[in-house]
């Protein structure tokens, strides 16, 4: 291991500071909503060619939805999607999803 990479105690790593640091909240929020418009496909690779995230909003996660057959598809699968989402970031970032076709 290089010496660099071994800091000191007093150092707190990006990830404790944004997880402790109640002022940072809101930058935090922001970081995750976009990473799950960019993780989007990385999670689903099957909805590929169908659905494209636009963004998230307030824990909604805007999705637009190829036609109104996927649409309705998804919207079954709703609560399935919210799962598979919050439990790759390992924490409740999506309440709700908004299809729009």
């Amino acid at each position: 291991m290089k010496a660099w990479l071994n800091m000191p105690d007093s150092f707190k790593s990006l990830k404790e500071v944004f997880d402790k640091e109640p002022r940072l909240k809101g930058l935090k929020n922001i970081i995750n909503a976009y990473s799950v418009v960019a993780d989007f496909h990385i999670i689903f690779p099957e909805f590929n060619k169908m659905v494209v995230p636009v963004k998230v909003e307030k824990k909604r996660l805007f999705l637009t939805v190829e036609n109104s057959i996927w649409r309705n598809e998804l919207k079954f699968k709703e609560k399935e999607i919210i799962e598979k989402i919050n439990n790759h970031f390992k924490i409740e970032i999506i309440k709700w999803i908004k299809f729009i076709s």
